[in-house]
């Protein structure tokens, strides 16, 4: 069984952030550079909550608000569903499919370790039913052919 810890090894460590506040511009023009979409909201060395393309999209675009104007810290979500790596894969695609998001910060004993997204669980999962079907496919095989071998 794959766990959260499988996952943020086979993908790169780096967690882009950005202050409270950060205005939302900022926090645009990160998430362009970097093509990701969302961004941990850290006030020193504190989570303090995520904001995400969807977060600027309701609140930005829909409102038709200044983005260089509005800070971060008054669009981003505070309540924020995390996971440790010690959880499998499964628990977390059945947290992000029941809340309906596409992110999820990674605690390590209230450190914050990574942030997997929806694609990164759903390409592990894909990989382990892979992993699977070769094995049963693998032992499928070697006892067709013990069968035959008389």
């Amino acid at each position: 069984m794959l766990t959260i810890r499988d996952v943020l090894q086979s993908k790169s460590s780096a967690i882009w952030s950005v202050c409270p506040t950060d205005s939302a511009y900022t926090a645009m023009a990160i998430m362009t550079e970097r093509n990701i979409g969302l961004l941990v909201v850290i006030d020193g060395e504190k989570v303090v909550g995520i904001i995400s393309e969807r977060d600027l999209a309701r609140h930005i675009i829909l409102k038709e608000t200044a983005s260089k104007e509005v800070a971060v810290k008054d669009l981003m979500t505070r309540d924020i569903y995390c996971i440790t790596p010690d959880n499998s894969v499964e628990e977390c695609m059945g947290v992000m499919t029941t809340a309906h998001i596409r992110h999820m910060p990674v605690f390590d004993q209230n450190k914050l370790t990574g942030v997997v997204t929806f694609a990164d669980i759903t390409k592990a999962l894909l990989m382990e039913q892979k992993i699977k079907i070769e094995d049963l496919e693998s032992y499928s095989s070697c006892t067709n052919s013990m069968l035959y071998e008389d």
